[in-house]
């Protein structure tokens, strides 16, 4: 898998999602993600931490593709390692407004998506 988009592509695989699916889930158009593929454009910042949220995976392997096998999760763990509070793999510390950041962030992508499937189903 060189490319970003060929990691989101394995991972809505893995979680037995339709490309269309996942778009919907994280409001994201099918034109951007026609983009994605060609390597026309990459996904913002914002759209690659939600991204990672969602499949619980690290930047570091969504991004770079460094180690598959140890930040592909399917049990959906801690993106924080305890007690430190570290990014997976990461040796430096984050600062703690980072920290926070990150936090309010991820109950913010579980938020939305908690309200798209109460959307959907009514």
């Amino acid at each position: 898998m060189s490319s970003i988009y060929d990691r989101i592509e394995y991972l809505i695989k893995q979680k037995g999602l339709t490309k269309k699916a996942f778009c919907e889930q994280l409001n994201i158009s099918t034109g951007n993600m026609g983009d994605w593929k060609r390597g026309k454009s990459t996904p913002g910042t914002h759209k690659l931490i939600e991204i990672g949220a969602f499949f619980h995976v690290s930047l570091d392997w969504l991004i770079l593709g460094k180690s598959p096998a140890e930040v592909v999760r399917e049990n959906g763990g801690e993106y924080f390692s305890a007690p430190m509070r570290q990014l997976n793999g990461h040796t430096e510390e984050l600062l703690p407004e980072e920290v926070k950041y990150i936090e309010e962030y991820i109950e913010f992508a579980r938020y939305r998506r908690m309200k798209d499937k109460d959307t959907s189903s009514e």
